[in-house]
């Protein structure tokens, strides 16, 4: 067990390198000079030289990289060329609006899409596990940034049912800042689920009609044990597993999503702020928020595999 762990463990370090080694070099890879950022007005070539050697651009590429990992590996993400604050500042601002959204979408995506698959697997052939199976292939092929906007034209625009912008309004106090939050919460959320859900119910009705057919089930039926005892607790133990692990590997996609999505309704979050530093070419924002949310998809997924060693014992073997 702790050699799968550890082998996990080093994986997830593995891909977090590979992350950051990859975005630095593509963010040097792009047409523009940073330090024109830094100042207003013209500049002299002595003042372009300055910044340069003040932000270490002057050095070999290489030598940069090392450098940044140096930084890295003591937490240091950098200062922001626009805003001259540290990156970390602006990332603990943002990073809970995007946690918020991602988690609540990943949770409400489990207590929807649990049932329904259940519920269609159990009743396979019926109204409801043909409208699963439909919704599935169909959420799967959206686009999430087409949702995002249709909902936001829509309920946001035409209808004014929710707002459009921020997170909460400024000016509510107490339960009616929560009340607030929900609602600025709703769209974006729901254009996350739209997406997620389908898919993720199809493959639990998929893998609870295999197991429905297995011989420990007919077993547990023959002694006597009641339909809601079988389904729930001995078929749904062994079908939700490659489930959770899909979900594991969708969380990537559930991140990415919530970055379109707060770009769409102008949510505050991580992917708002890449957004507002691509336009205004903030390369260490850039590179601290990509390492950000690359450290957060490989812990939920090392996070995924070592509950799955846990759910499942023939993994640890």
């Amino acid at each position: 067990m702790l050699r799968y762990a550890a082998s996990r463990l080093f994986r997830a370090i593995l891909t977090i390198w590979i992350a950051v080694t990859v975005t630095f070099f593509l963010l040097r890879l792009l047409p523009a000079d940073p330090t024109l950022l830094v100042v207003e007005g013209d500049m002299t070539p002595e003042m372009q030289d300055a910044l340069r050697s003040q932000y270490g651009l002057d050095k070999p590429i290489l030598q940069q990289y090392v450098l940044y990992l140096g930084q890295l590996v003591q937490g240091n993400l950098g200062v922001s060329f626009r805003q001259l604050i540290p990156v970390s500042d602006l990332l603990l601002n943002r990073l809970p609006w995007t946690l918020l959204l991602a988690g609540s979408a990943f949770v409400l995506t489990l207590l929807i899409g649990i049932p329904l698959g259940v519920k269609a697997a159990v009743g396979r052939g019926g109204m409801v596990d043909r409208a699963v199976q439909f919704f599935g292939i169909t959420s799967n092929a959206l686009f999430i940034p087409s949702v995002a906007i249709l909902l936001l034209v829509v309920f946001g625009s035409n209808l004014g049912w929710f707002p459009i912008g921020q997170a909460i309004d400024p000016d509510t106090r107490g339960l009616a800042a929560y009340g607030s939050l929900l609602h600025h919460l709703a769209l974006p959320l729901f254009s996350l689920v739209l997406v997620q859900l389908g898919p993720y119910a199809l493959t639990l009705r998929t893998n609870m009609v295999e197991v429905l057919g297995e011989d420990y089930i007919t077993s547990a039926r023959s002694r006597g044990l009641t339909h809601r005892r079988v389904v729930w607790r001995h078929a749904l133990r062994n079908a939700v597993l490659p489930a959770l692990m899909l979900m594991g590997l969708q969380l990537g996609t559930l991140i990415g999503g919530a970055v379109l999505t707060e770009t769409v309704f102008a949510y505050p979050g991580v992917g708002r702020l890449i957004f507002e530093s691509v336009q205004q070419l903030d390369f260490p924002v850039l590179q601290g928020a990509f390492v950000i949310l690359a450290v957060t998809v490989v812990l939920a997924n090392l996070l995924t595999d070592l509950l799955s060693m846990v759910l499942n014992p023939r993994i640890r073997t």
